[in-house]
């Protein structure tokens, strides 16, 4: 799929991308959001600014997208994931994981940059030749993990799904919140990662696009075959870019300077570095930056009366972290 198949601009695509986002609701749209919302409250599955800031109206409105609206889908999904977070101890297993560990795991999957889209979501990048190289290192760490307990799940996650779920973690209850809390995008309510099974399930809509780069020349007629066995919903987010392609389709996305030089852009990152936080985000919270970035679990903490936090999180030799590394004033 080439650049022609994309929008002519940046602000023409996030327009039609957004529709059945927050603020881009049709009327029908709206009243099935309000009456899941109220379905939500009234199973104890959500509580206006009392649940975990993951768990805010835009991650409940990715729910319904995911089953096209239908409240009754989208309840039983929430609950379904709720359950296993529940039962996996998601909570625990994140705020409790080796830092090293997770270091180990996140050389192999997807890696924020920093960085946001013209909208306001984190961009990711997952170089699929890093998993030869580290994927060694990635089954001696995960063999230190342990299934959940017995008597606590009849289907515990194995090691190496529990390190997949420890990142998606990292995504849903810091990297989307963190973007979300700083209004600078005109709509920051949004998200992109790389796709999986289990995204799906206990993730829905996490995936905004996904560009395919340096592909095979042969690639985009094999995807022509292939992705008519795909929801078309999902194959329309997927975009096959050639080198030619890169920097002028992801420029209508993204600023210059927030793509990689990799891919043509001015960014200074590349696979397996911390992330670049972008000026507006280092502006909004205090004590954020490149130079001080902090390895394993972080949270975003959401105060009651605005603002937020990162709070530092996991297991250091040993001990348990718990202390907060930046702030957000409210008034931001």
């Amino acid at each position: 799929m080439a650049k022609d198949d994309l929008p002519t601009d940046a602000s023409a695509s996030t327009s039609h991308n957004l529709a059945g986002q927050l603020g881009h609701l049709s009327p029908e749209q709206e009243t099935s959001f309000a009456e899941f919302k109220v379905a939500c409250e009234k199973d104890g599955l959500w509580t206006p600014g009392k649940t975990r800031p993951s768990l805010n109206e835009a991650a409940l409105l990715r729910y319904l997208r995911a089953r096209k609206f239908v409240v009754n889908d989208a309840l039983a999904q929430l609950k379904d994931t709720e359950q296993w977070r529940e039962t996996n101890k998601l909570d625990e297993l994140y705020d409790t994981f080796d830092v090293d560990v997770y270091e180990e795991a996140r050389k192999v999957y997807h890696q924020w940059t920093g960085r946001r889209d013209f909208s306001g979501r984190p961009v990711y990048v997952y170089e699929i030749s890093h998993i030869k190289n580290h994927m060694a290192s990635f089954e001696k760490s995960s063999t230190i993990l342990k299934n959940a307990s017995p008597t606590s799940s009849s289907d515990p996650i194995p090691p190496k799904m529990r390190m997949l779920c420890a990142l998606y973690e990292n995504m849903s209850e810091f990297v989307l919140p963190l973007c979300n809390a700083v209004p600078d995008r005109p709509n920051p309510e949004g998200h992109m990662q790389a796709a999986s099974t289990l995204a799906t399930a206990h993730y829905p809509e996490t995936l905004d696009r996904l560009f395919i780069l340096g592909a095979p020349s042969f690639f985009p007629t094999v995807w022509g075959w292939i992705k008519r066995w795909f929801d078309p919903v999902t194959t329309s987010k997927i975009f096959i870019l050639s080198a030619a392609d890169m920097k002028p389709t992801l420029t209508q996305f993204m600023r210059v300077e927030d793509l990689p030089k990799k891919y043509g852009g001015e960014l200074d990152w590349e696979y397996g570095m911390p992330p670049n936080v972008d000026s507006g985000i280092v502006a909004a919270v205090k004590g954020l930056g490149s130079s001080a970035w902090v390895k394993g679990s972080v949270r975003w903490v959401q105060e009651p009366q605005g603002g937020g936090k990162i709070v530092k999180k996991g297991l250091e030799n040993g001990k348990q972290r718990d202390e907060v590394v930046a702030t957000m004033d409210a008034a931001n």
